[in-house]
């Protein structure tokens, strides 16, 4: 089978789940194009010597332009700072190579706008890392949803909430430093974009965005801690969204309620495996939700294990990621997230920022 020599950028915690998932991607899904390890980049010789070695590249560098202008590396994985996302991927476009860059999308609405018309002029392949979405418990609550089969939906609520920094005396680190690192950067895009894959496009929101713990030992705390949004999506649909870092108790609270008129949904991702549903038919002494486990007949699940309810995890994410982005290269076809829907995501969270300083309601402005 033919090989793609892959370049990622960046060997942290999503650089290290990025070439795990390129190592076993072609074992798992049988891939048409087999990722080749070649090229890993860090900040220093020495972490990029140190990550080629654990993870397996070929080579190893300090110079993200070296890695883009290599002619063996044909496709990038950006899992550096958002700061960097924009140079670096303008320069791969440049040079045609695709490109699967993490959330969120650029720096600014101004770097994500850039992206997606330098992709879009190139016809390059682009994609963006939103992977909780990719459970096949959430593409199955898609899939019912786009059906029909809880009715036309009514309402949404959303949420995304953790408690890394919930402690008040936990010190001051480049997380409670600039907007890109609060929770509106770092964790809120995630359910911005389950939303708009779930509902469709947001038409306007109300927020409200606080910074709980002002000071830290070591310093003053310049970003945000949670936020509530009230939306409404252009199909008419009212949503609520909240994200929180100091959520007390919430390991990975990614989780939504969509209600239709017909049934509705419930997902927990501290329970991936299983999402709820609840029909409106039936006697009603036995009607109730129901706990579907995953299994074999649910989207990108049978790949991994044939046994339905033994279950998939994290990493597993960032492998469907993987596939759908040698899929997007193989075919010559984008494959959903591009960089305009995380542009998209990016607007949403712009118009909320506007909101909670104005204390007025936002239309959200995708240009």
């Amino acid at each position: 089978m033919p090989e793609i020599g892959i370049g990622i950028i960046g060997g942290g915690y999503m650089g290290k789940a990025h070439s795990v998932a390129m190592s076993a991607v072609g074992a798992v899904f049988n891939t048409g194009l087999r990722p080749r390890l070649e090229m890993i980049c860090a900040t220093t010789p020495e972490s990029a010597e140190r990550y080629r070695v654990a993870y397996g590249f070929a080579r190893g560098t300090d110079d993200w332009m070296e890695l883009v202008r290599d002619d063996r590396v044909e496709a990038i994985v950006i899992a550096s700072p958002q700061s960097t996302h924009r140079p670096i991927a303008e320069a791969a476009i440049a040079l045609g190579k695709p490109v699967l860059c993490e959330k969120p999308l650029g720096a600014s609405l101004a770097d994500s706008r850039a992206m997606v018309d330098a992709a879009e002029a190139a016809g390059v392949v682009n994609m963006v890392g939103f992977n909780y979405i990719r459970t096949p418990a959430s593409q199955f609550a898609r899939r019912l949803i786009a059906d029909g089969e809880i009715g036309d939906v009514t309402w949404f609520r959303g949420e995304h909430t953790e408690d890394f920094l919930a402690d008040p005396d936990a010190p001051a680190t480049w997380r409670t430093q600039g907007v890109a690192n609060g929770t509106i950067g770092d964790l809120a895009p995630h359910m911005v974009n389950g939303a708009l894959a779930l509902i469709g496009p947001i038409a306007e929101v109300m927020a409200d965005i606080e910074t709980v713990h002002r000071t830290r030992p070591g310093g003053d705390v310049t970003n945000d801690d949670h936020a509530q949004v009230m939306c409404r999506f252009e199909g008419g649909v009212m949503g609520n969204l909240y994200f929180s870092r100091v959520a007390t108790g919430r390991k990975m609270g990614y989780a939504y309620e969509v209600s239709g008129t017909k049934g509705s949904i419930r997902f927990d991702q501290e329970d991936q495996n299983a999402l709820w549903l609840y029909r409106r038919e039936g006697p009603e002494a036995s009607r109730g939700f129901t706990k579907i486990l995953t299994g074999p007949a649910h989207p990108d699940y049978e790949p991994f294990c044939q046994g339905p309810g033994h279950g998939t995890g994290y990493q597993d994410q960032i492998i469907i990621e993987a596939k759908d982005f040698l899929q997007a290269i193989e075919t010559g076809q984008q494959v959903w997230p591009t960089f305009r829907d995380g542009h998209a995501v990016n607007c949403v969270l712009a118009a909320a920022l506007k909101s909670s300083e104005t204390r007025q309601w936002q239309s959200v402005l995708n240009d």
